[in-house]
């Protein structure tokens, strides 16, 4: 699907947009049942938006799924223990901070892979 950006021609965007939020999903590692969307992530711990409030102080069995070869998403598995919750800006969100207790490398991986994709690198001039 395309989207035409005002004084662009449909036809001359090539470059479909897609949500990250549709990427970055949080998913009970158990269940398969979603828990929300990552909002920022760090090497040792992250944010997470979801529409229910999340207990404090209790451990959470997640798994982020992001885009694989071949349609079947990379997994990653973490164990992180919720310390903070409070409303988001938009109602009926609630936005909640975790610290990862379980695979940290991995998680620090994940998260230093986000980093470079989304930062903007530009040369050194000498």
């Amino acid at each position: 699907m395309l989207h035409a950006s005002p004084g662009v021609p449909q036809e001359q965007r090539r470059i479909e947009r897609h949500l990250l939020g549709s990427y970055l999903q949080v998913f009970n590692r158990h269940s398969g049942r979603p828990m929300g969307y990552l909002g920022n992530i760090s090497r040792q711990g992250m944010m997470l938006i979801s529409d229910l409030p999340v207990m404090l102080g209790s451990f959470y069995e997640l798994q982020l799924r992001l885009p694989g070869a071949n349609d079947v998403p990379d997994c990653v598995n973490f164990t992180a223990m919720s310390h903070w919750c409070r409303a988001d800006a938009s109602p009926g969100f609630y936005d909640s901070g975790f610290s990862i207790v379980h695979n940290q490398q991995a998680f620090a991986g994940l998260a230093k892979s986000l980093e470079q994709y989304f930062s903007f690198q530009y040369p050194v001039d000498a």
